[in-house]
């Protein structure tokens, strides 16, 4: 049987050197794509659809113990992205929220894809899933009781994530999904746009225990959003380890697509700095 080698993750402590290698990568492996869309918007003249890409971006990344270690190393649109991170730990399925305005890309197009008053999704949905959908009022929902039933069980939310993994610490079951069965009908027949993060998995192990998140996503825009979901991420796995009892330990992060759109190619030259000899991302 034809045997394949597994790829060897790279492990940063340093932003920043994760930053260079991932650019070299870029210019090294990246072609372009023409997707044909654009935030679910299809028009032949929009310059976005063309992208500049890399696919199955992998690595490890060493979580700062500290809120604002982690602020200073990985350098979020600040203070946005810890005002966002938490309207999505609010405990409630909020859609649209207030934090999207602040958004620093917030006037290019976002009330678009809001037509009758939501978005087609929201992660504080996808955290707190069990009432999703039953108010806009934040103080009606606290007060709403009836869950939301899956095919066999009712839904789970970060709540019980994090009861699993106080109750059963070394499971390999502590996965919250952000990515739901009705996206693909959403992608397909309703034209909706979808979430880019699939989803998190947590994996407590090691002697102190640590806790280790691993970051699915199928699609990422370099500029706007990478440095933002990494925080947003990290945020998540110091908060879970918290209430969890362990250290925060590591983010595995796989990304199917990273890109950046065509016109920006001459930014990304202009980002590449010395890089450290011997380092490679892929």
């Amino acid at each position: 049987m034809e045997r394949y080698q597994t790829m060897d993750l790279t492990r940063y402590v340093d932003f920043e050197g994760l930053l260079d290698d991932l650019i070299i990568y870029f210019l090294d492996e990246g072609q372009v794509v023409d997707v044909g869309e654009w935030q679910s918007f299809r028009d032949p003249n929009l310059p976005m659809t063309k992208t500049y890409e890399v696919e199955n971006v992998s690595f490890v990344y060493r979580i700062p113990f500290s809120r604002d270690d982690l602020q200073r190393a990985v350098k979020p649109n600040l203070p946005w992205a810890e005002r966002h991170f938490q309207e999505r730990m609010s405990g409630l399925p909020l859609n649209p929220g207030n934090e999207y305005q602040n958004w620093p890309w917030y006037k290019q197009g976002v009330e678009d894809h809001k037509p009758e008053g939501q978005f087609s999704h929201t992660y504080m949905e996808r955290y707190w899933p069990k009432f999703a959908g039953e108010s806009g009022d934040p103080e009606e929902l606290k007060h709403f009781d009836m869950v939301t039933q899956g095919i066999h069980f009712p839904y789970g939310d970060v709540d019980n994530l994090i009861n699993l993994l106080q109750t059963r610490p070394y499971t390999r079951q502590a996965y919250l999904p952000i990515w739901f069965p009705e996206d693909l009908h959403a992608a397909d027949v309703a034209q909706q746009r979808v979430p880019c993060t699939l989803g998190y998995h947590f994996l407590i192990r090691n002697d102190p225990a640590e806790l280790k998140i691993t970051y699915y996503m199928r699609s990422c825009d370099f500029f706007r959003y990478f440095r933002d979901d990494v925080y947003m991420t990290c945020r998540l796995a110091q908060i879970v380890a918290d209430r969890v009892g362990v250290l925060p330990g590591d983010l595995v992060m796989h990304i199917s697509s990273l890109h950046i759109f065509e016109p920006e190619l001459e930014r990304l030259k202009n980002l590449l700095r010395v890089c450290r000899i011997g380092t490679s991302l892929m």
